[in-house]
C-alpha cells in the first residue's frame, strides 16, 4: 500500500500530466506571464460552470475578501458579521479593511454560521455578512439571504472551501455556493478541490457596477492604464496558474465525485462507532468533501491524533482555537464562554485524509485503524 497522505498533489498531477505540461509549455513559449490569454479564458470558463455572470481573477482568496469589502466600500466604523469557526483569512479582512468583525456562533451539525443568532447581532453599524461555506458545505443561504435583504445588508460568500457545491432554495432553485450573495470568493490554494500550483483566488457577481470595481481594486484601482479613479491594490492571478487551473476546471466534477466516494465509504465504515460523530447532511446543500471531518467526543480526539499517527495515518485539526481566542483578535474583547458551540467543536473535531487519490486500499487501512483503536 501506498503511504496514505493528507492531500496527494502529485498523484493528482500524475493523471493530468500531459495536459498541463503542454498549458504550462504554452504559456512559457508566449511569455504572457501576466494578464495572458489563458487568464481571460479561465475566467470565461469559470463563469460558465458557476453560473455567475462575471468572474474576476486575483491573487489568492484573502485578497479576493478584501477586495469584495473594498468594493462594497467598508471601512471604518463598520461592522461586518461572520463566523469565529473559520480561517482566519475571513476574519483578517475585515480588520484590515478598518471595519469591526461581529461573530456569531455556529451550528453544530454543519459548522457553518447559525442563521437563527444573526439578527442579535445586528446593529445600526452592520453592513454586510460574510458566510463561510465551511469543508465544502453551504451554510444556509436561504434565512441569512432574507435578513440581509430585511436590513439592507450587502451579503459577501466566503466560499473558498466550497467550489462546486450546490445550494437549493426552498422553491427548487439551485445555485452554486458564492453565486447566491453580493459577491463570492474562491481561493485556488493547492489542496483546494480546484487548486492551482500557487496561489489564486476570484471573485464572483451577477452585479455590473461591482464587477467593474472588482476588476478596478485587483488592478491598482485603474480601469485605464495609468489612469487610478479608485483606491487598490496588486492582485492578479498569474497566466501559468489560469492556464495549469483551465485544464483542471475539465476534471473538477471527477474530482468532487472521487472525494464523495471517499467520504461515502467513511461514513458506511465509521457509521457504528459512539464516540465518533460523522459530518452531517443536510437537504440544502450539497457536500464537495473539502474536508472529511469528524468529532471525537469525551475528550478523546488528540488521543485518536496521536494513534492514527503511530499507524501512518496524517489527520489534521481545523480548526483548534477560534478566531475570537487568537492573540491577534483580543482587542474584539472576547472570552472563553463567548461561542460555546464554536469552543466545543475547536476541542472535537478531527480531518481525516480526502484527497481525490484515496485507494480502497488505504480507506479500508483507515477505517479498520479507527475502528480498532483503544478509544
Amino acid at each position: 500500500m501506498k503511504p496514505i497522505q493528507m492531500v496527494d498533489l502529485k498523484g493528482q498531477y500524475l493523471r493530468a500530466k500531459t495536459e498541463i505540461d503542454a498549458a504550462i509549455q504554452h504559456v512559457l513559449e508566449s511569455a504572457h506571464f501576466i494578464q495572458g490569454e489563458s487568464v481571460a479564458l479561465f475566467e470565461n470558463n469559470l463563469s460558465q460552470y458557476t453560473g455567475s455572470k462575471h468572474v474576476i481573477s486575483c491573487g489568492n482568496g484573502t485578497d479576493a475578501l478584501i477586495a469584495a469589502l473594498m468594493a462594497i466600500e467598508i471601512g471604518p466604523g463598520d461592522e461586518i458579521i461572520t463566523t469565529p469557526f473559520t480561517f482566519i483569512a475571513t476574519v483578517e479582512a475585515i480588520v484590515l479593511v478598518g471595519a469591526k468583525p461581529v461573530l456569531v456562533d455556529v451550528d453544530e451539525e454543519t459548522f457553518n454560521l447559525n442563521p437563527a443568532l444573526l439578527e442579535k447581532a445586528l446593529s445600526p453599524n452592520t453592513k454586510a455578512v460574510i458566510p463561510v461555506h465551511l469543508f465544502g458545505q453551504c451554510a444556509d443561504m436561504s434565512p441569512i439571504l432574507e435578513i440581509a435583504k430585511e436590513h439592507r445588508l450587502k451579503v459577501i460568500e466566503d466560499a473558498c472551501q466550497a467550489i462546486g457545491t450546490e445550494y437549493t432554495f426552498p422553491d427548487g432553485t439551485v445555485k452554486q455556493a458564492g453565486t447566491m450573495g453580493d459577491i463570492g470568493c474562491i481561493s485556488f490554494f493547492p489542496s483546494k478541490n480546484l487548486g492551482g500550483y500557487g496561489d489564486g483566488g476570484a471573485l464572483m457577481t451577477d452585479n455590473d457596477f461591482l464587477a467593474n470595481r472588482l476588476k478596478s481594486i485587483c488592478r491598482h484601482g485603474s480601469s485605464e492604464r495609468y489612469k487610478h479613479d479608485l483606491i487598490g491594490f496588486n492582485s492578479r492571478l498569474d497566466t501559468i496558474q489560469a492556464a495549469i487551473l483551465n485544464v483542471k476546471l475539465n476534471y473538477l466534477n471527477e474530482y468532487i465525485k472521487a472525494r464523495q466516494q471517499a467520504a461515502k465509504f467513511y461514513k458506511s465504515e465509521l457509521c457504528k462507532l459512539n464516540w465518533l460523530k460523522l459530518p452531517s447532511s443536510v437537504p440544502y446543500s450539497t457536500h464537495t468533501c473539502h474536508q472529511f471531518t469528524v468529532r471525537i467526543l469525551n475528550g478523546n480526539r488528540d488521543k485518536l491524533k496521536s494513534y492514527l499517527k503511530e499507524k501512518g495515518i496524517p489527520s489534521a485539526v481545523y480548526y483548534p482555537c477560534p478566531v475570537h481566542l487568537q492573540t491577534a483578535y483580543k482587542f474584539l474583547n472576547h472570552r472563553a464562554g463567548d461561542f460555546p458551540v464554536c469552543e466545543q467543536l475547536s476541542q472535537e473535531v478531527l480531518s481525516l485524509p480526502m484527497h481525490t487519490e484515496l485507494s480502497t486500499e488505504q480507506l479500508q487501512y483507515i477505517c479498520q485503524s479507527i475502528v480498532n483503536s483503544p478509544l
